[in-house]
């Protein structure tokens, strides 16, 4: 027997019946659909609506259908259209008829509400764990290749030297806004819906603060009808994912093209690489690759629900019923991603001595700017007149860094022959000592800064 099947006489169409089925992918909150069951019938028990025996026959029979499902000994039937279907019919098969009084006061629409809300809570904690485990390895390789110097890159072109520490960290960062926004989804999903019933709450007198301390959740939704319907922490989590995966493919997108001949910067270790099914000198960044390709498919989920929300009414429709494979879809994608991530940075080799040697000397054309305002030129003429040298150079063929002393005063006579010091790349980025810059003592600040951060983490 169906749950709502007293109203109706025929029976539910079978392809209809197989579109209505969610069981396939919400057997997924079986463990938490049992803890809510649990805490609900504690919550009865409280109200006086089921008495002590009955209390304590269907809190051991609910105990041992949580042993089934954590010892994968369930077994599901045909008849079973969701997992809180399949619940209540095993509930009834050991503790006989008394199990039919679990459902007393409680709707479907506020218990698959609070599976969710319990299961995102979950996966929350789990995807911090993978997220910190990513961003540990990203402080690793910055005290690795610590005095690393390489060209950073602007519209694709070399724009400034910088330390190669200072780039990984600079993954850190936008990783510690995805975890700060994850723990944001984890309290967003802590409000309970439970006792709000299908639209308008329980008649029966469930202390849903008892019932939110029960259960875990900070206090009880304050309204039924919002709470129902609500599936702000879902989109949230999809928001988090695909902004994520952006960041994740922006990296992967940067090691690719580094790990390429054209810019040997880096070697990908071979666990993380694949070969060529007709070409035998292939060695391609298929893990990189997937990163990248993922955030699309991360993307569309937000959007796919996103669009799902946007035309319902407020209360419990059954467009509602594809919330949840988005989600888990990106739990999966991501608790995959992001530990694949962390092996392939641990593994990869820095080829520093290419990096150096592709530094070229325009790059510190800025610093030779700032070199003429200590001079006491307006920044505005340093900046013209760096760009007229520049010029000057591809005129004659020749390198910034080899361009004759005439030649640079000739464009501006504040240039002295110390000028060409300031072509070393370390000249270059000790410069840049502010807080957040890319100096050595300035990255070395941020670094600790990232330390500290790990190290108070209150969930690892």
């Amino acid at each position: 027997m169906k749950l709502w099947t007293g109203r109706l006489s025929g029976s539910l169409d079978a392809l209809a019946a197989r579109l209505n089925n969610s069981l396939p992918f919400d057997q997924r909150l079986a463990q938490v659909d049992v803890r809510g069951s649990i805490a609900w019938a504690r919550a009865l028990a409280r109200a006086g609506v089921l008495g002590e025996e009955e209390a304590g026959l269907i809190l051991q029979g609910l105990e041992t259908i949580l042993e089934e499902f954590n010892q994968a000994a369930f077994e599901y039937q045909d008849s079973d259209e969701d997992i809180h279907t399949a619940v209540e019919r095993r509930l009834t098969e050991i503790v006989g008829p008394v199990g039919g009084k679990l459902h007393t006061g409680r709707s479907r629409n506020d218990q698959v509400a609070t599976d969710f809300c319990l299961w995102i809570q979950e996966a929350a904690l789990d995807l911090e764990k993978e997220l910190v485990g990513l961003q540990r390895v990203l402080v690793q390789r910055a005290e690795k290749d610590w005095g690393v110097i390489f060209p950073g890159y602007t519209h694709f072109q070399q724009a400034q030297p910088i330390l190669l520490s200072h780039w990984w960290l600079s993954h850190f960062w936008a990783l510690q806004r995805d975890r700060e926004r994850l723990q944001a989804v984890y309290h967003a999903a802590r409000s309970m819906p439970l006792g709000s019933g299908a639209l308008a709450g329980t008649s029966f007198p469930i202390d849903r603060f008892a019932l939110a301390s029960d259960l875990g959740f900070d206090a009880p939704a304050p309204n039924s009808l919002d709470a129902i319907s609500n599936r702000d922490f879902a989109v949230e989590f999809l928001f988090w994912g695909a902004l994520l995966g952006v960041h994740l493919s922006r990296l992967a997108e940067a090691l690719i093209l580094y790990s390429t001949s054209e810019f040997g910067f880096v070697v990908l270790a071979d666990e993380y690489s694949t070969g060529s099914s007709l070409m035998p000198q292939k060695k391609n960044p298929d893990p990189l690759e997937l990163a990248r390709g993922r955030s699309g498919v991360l993307i569309g989920r937000l959007t796919g629900l996103l669009t799902t929300l946007k035309g319902l009414p407020s209360a419990y429709d059954k467009d509602l019923q594809e919330d949840k494979l988005p989600v888990f879809e990106t739990a999966d994608s991501l608790s995959l991603l992001l530990p694949v991530m962390s092996g392939l940075l641990t593994t990869l080799a820095v080829r520093g001595d290419w990096m150096r040697a592709a530094i070229n000397p325009q790059v510190m054309a800025t610093d030779l700017a700032d070199y003429l305002v200590k001079r006491g030129v307006p920044f505005r003429q340093a900046h013209g007149a760096v760009g007229r040298a520049v010029r000057r150079a591809d005129e004659l063929n020749v390198s910034l860094a080899v361009l004759p002393l005439e030649e640079w005063q000739a464009i501006q006579p504040a240039f002295a022959n110390d000028l060409f010091r300031m072509f070393d790349p370390e000249v270059s980025v000790a410069q840049r000592a502010a807080f957040g810059g890319t100096a050595p003592k300035a990255v070395m600040d941020q670094l600790e800064l990232a330390k500290k951060i790990l190290s108070e983490s209150t969930r690892e």
